[in-house]
């Protein structure tokens, strides 16, 4: 028996964490396809962000009270940051559809969203497996298609922003629009950074 025992709870909280950011996730998607009661949907993404934020500041104290963590100290604090921007990042795009006033939604934030909420189940995903890291390879195909979702999101975000301009729309119409669609492809990028941060702990646990 070692003489400090690694507090092994941290894999609880960010299992924890990545679960709030599925479930904002699975609540931006139904706000984008049933495009209906927005103001009060965008309030449960909000509500769901604080929660997670309450399980970013518990990781956090609880970082700074143990002695022997399981990760790097610094692998724990990026990977619990990331996972909570990711739902900063949804709370952005919810929020601005209901205080943009949006009417209608497009196509394409549907499919941004339907991307981001494929990436988010590749990271949780890839999160759970964390307490049972046996090394690169039980976490690098999660990563992988990760990095890959992320590059189908930026092709999408991009296609996106072009058509805004191509047809010469209400410039303050483009301008909500286009802020949306960051909130969104944020989000996306989030999901790497998560990715990033889970390779780099499975790489010094091979």
């Amino acid at each position: 028996m070692a003489l400090f025992p690694k507090d092994t709870n941290f894999y609880d909280l960010f299992e924890r964490g990545a679960a709030k950011v599925h479930e904002g996730v699975q609540l931006l998607e139904d706000l984008v396809t049933n495009f209906i009661n927005v103001p009060l949907k965008a309030k449960r993404i909000k509500d769901v962000e604080h929660e997670a934020d309450l399980i970013t500041h518990e990781t956090v104290a609880k970082l700074n009270k143990t002695f022997v963590t399981p990760l790097d100290r610094e692998d724990i604090h990026n990977l619990i940051s990331s996972l909570d921007n990711i739902l900063d990042h949804v709370e952005a795009a919810a929020d601005k559809f209901s205080l943009y006033r949006i009417s209608e939604v497009k196509a394409d934030a549907i499919l941004l969203t339907n991307i981001l909420s494929r990436t988010v189940q590749e990271v949780r995903n890839t999160v759970e497996q964390l307490r049972h890291l046996k090394g690169a390879d039980s976490v690098l195909q999660h990563c992988i298609e990760i990095n890959r979702l992320e590059n189908e999101g930026d092709f999408v975000y991009r296609s996106a922003i072009a058509k805004l301009f191509e047809k010469g729309d209400d410039p303050l119409e483009v301008l909500k629009w286009k802020e949306v669609y960051e909130s969104i492809e944020n989000a996306i990028d989030s999901c790497e950074d998560v990715a990033n941060v889970i390779e780099g702990v499975a790489l010094k646990n091979s």
